[in-house]
């Protein structure tokens, strides 16, 4: 039986408090990785499905996760699993990630 991967939704919140519970008991650097964990995972997963774009939200604060969140996805452009990302239109908070071309 093929393994199948749960669709993701098209918008992604990669703050830790929206996806984990307990996320209180984690440090910065265990919520950012947390949150890469989350981004590579439902990526992954559109990749799957075929969705042409997803949104992930990644908030202002201190541009931490947006840094790493740029970073990881350069990493998947470089390896030609990504067509293009960028800032979403009237809301920088927001990156739209291309996937097929």
């Amino acid at each position: 039986m093929p393994r199948e991967l749960p669709k993701p939704p098209k918008t992604v919140d990669l703050h830790a408090d929206s996806f984990l519970m307990d996320w209180e008991d984690y440090d910065a650097a265990e919520l950012l990785m947390e949150s890469i964990d989350r981004l590579r995972e439902t990526l992954d997963a559109a990749i799957y499905w075929d969705y042409n774009e997803i949104r992930y939200i990644h908030g202002k604060g201190k541009g931490t996760l947006r840094e790493a969140v740029y970073a990881e996805l350069r990493a998947y452009k470089n390896s030609n699993a990504i067509a293009n990302f960028h800032p979403a239109y009237h809301n920088d908070d927001i990156v739209v990630v291309h996937i097929g071309l």
